[in-house]
Parts: C-alpha cells; structure tokens; sequence
C-alpha cells in the first residue's frame, strides 16, 4: 500500500487491520477498554512533541492520535452503535452549536457574555443527552452533582484543579493564594505528625492532602499545576544530567560517588542556569 493523505484510506485500512480471517491477530483482539491507554499515551505524545518544540515530531504524534479515534469508531461500527462519520458530524455539529456568536445570529458578545452562553448551551446539551439515553433506555436516574462530569481518568493533579475550580464557581473557595500557602504549612505540619506516628496510610493520606492544595495554589496563581509539574520534570533531568557529565569527566559514575559531591554539583547545574 502506498501513503495516502485520504481519511477514507485509514478508515479502510483500519477496517483491514479488524477483519476477521484476514486481519491483524493483535488488531483484532482488541477492545475499548485495551485501547483506552494507548489513546492517553498518544494524547500525552502529542502535548510532548508541543512542549520540546518539536513540530516535525508534532505531526507523526498526532497521525497516531488520530488512528487512536478510528481505531475506536471502527470496533463501534462492528457492533453497530456509531462510524466515523457519526464522530466527525457529533464534533461538527457541537462546535456549530456551541459558537452562536461566530456561526449563529448571537454577534459582538464579550468574552464573558460568550462564555456564560457556552454554559447555556452545555446544559441544555446535557439535558438533551438524558432525554436520549432515556428513549433508548439506558437513562440512570442518578443525582447529579456540581463535580459530575470531571472524567475519573484524568491525571489525578489535573483532576484536583478541575474540581477545585468548580467547586469555586459557587464561592466554595479560598479569597487569596496566601490562604492557600497557609494551608499548605498545615498540610506539612500534619505529614510531619503522621511520620512521627509510624502510619503510612496516614502519610499516604497526608501527603495527597498536600498535594491536591498545591494543586489549588496553582489555580489561583493561574498555573497549569501539570505544565509547571512538567517543568520542574525537565528541570531535574537537566541538572541530573550535569551531575553525571561532570563525574564521567572525572572518569567517575554517579554510584561511585557521595551526596556531598553530586550536591555541589548540582549547585554548579543551579548556578549556570540563572
């Protein structure tokens, strides 16, 4: 087969991949629930390529993202629910739906006048769900509360900003991010406490208390608590990275070597950043 800039190849191609006699036994195996980590992995690909600036990178990550959704329409159209057609016009149609004041008579709206029309349109866009899983019979009368709707397999730091940003939105917040520092000094505090105590359920629980508030202080520092996690990531790498250059200069590994030594030289990588 040749490469081919046509959706309508992958599709085909993937449909090879999933048949039955002649397809591939891997391909064909798969489900939902395997493919979900791929899909994540693929999406974390695409926003690394972005972060290391490399666009040529940026391309291959998001073909194979974009394989992530026709693999999933194509094993949805074997048990007859939905094709790719149905996702490109359900993301058409939303977009369309959701941006009356570019594609509709809704014109010259300010950003906040915009964005309290988007959360019309998502409520009635919920409501009309319930009435379709209804008539299909698949409705859960459940209660639905401010935080339903934040996905379950969303990184747990991201996760903690969307429900703290929520609960915000009904006043369930701190004023002032010097709040939120205090409340970090507890936090410590209390880890401090549960270390003393011998309990590692209780530091695992202390320590995840301190985490999801570090993660409140970077909303309202109006940091992406993932992206800055993501730096400080790089960061020690870097530095690390020194570390080592520096002792394979002294024909030296990081294992042969004391703490002393590795922190001076970290100090070193420290210095010649700023």
């Amino acid at each position: 087969m040749t490469p081919s800039s046509d959706i309508e190849r992958l599709i085909a191609i993937m449909a090879a991949l999933r048949a039955p006699d002649t397809g591939c036994p891997w391909d064909i195996e798969q489900d939902f629930a395997s493919i979900a980590p791929y899909t994540i992995e693929e999406a974390y690909e695409v926003a690394d390529a972005i972060a290391r600036g490399d666009l040529l990178d940026l391309k291959d990550e998001l073909g194979d993202l974009l394989l992530q959704v026709v693999f999933h329409a194509r094993m949805a159209e074997e048990k007859g629910l939905f094709a790719f057609p149905d996702v490109v016009a359900a993301i058409t149609a939303k977009l369309v739906r959701r941006h009356p004041h570019i594609f509709g008579d809704a014109r010259d709206l300010k950003p906040d006048e915009v964005k309290a029309l988007w959360g019309g349109i998502k409520a009635e866009e919920k409501a009309l769900r319930r009435a379709e899983r209804q008539a299909a019979g698949t409705y859960v009368d459940e209660h639905q509360g401010l935080l339903d709707g934040i996905p379950h397999a969303l990184p747990a730091l991201m996760r903690a900003e969307k429900l703290q940003s929520k609960a915000s939105s009904v006043g369930f917040d701190w004023n002032d991010a010097r709040q939120v520092l205090a409340k970090i000094r507890e936090e410590t505090e209390e880890i401090a406490e549960a270390l003393d105590e011998n309990d590692p359920e209780h530091v695992a629980e202390e320590i995840g208390d301190l985490l999801f508030v570090v993660a409140n202080l970077a909303r309202h520092a109006k940091t992406d608590p993932e992206d800055a996690l993501r730096r400080a990531n790089a960061k020690f790498e870097r530095r690390f990275a020194h570390i080592e250059r520096r002792l394979a200069e002294a024909g030296k590994t990081a294992g042969e070597t004391t703490l002393d030594e590795m922190e001076a030289l970290w100090i070193e990588a420290k210095t010649a950043e700023r």
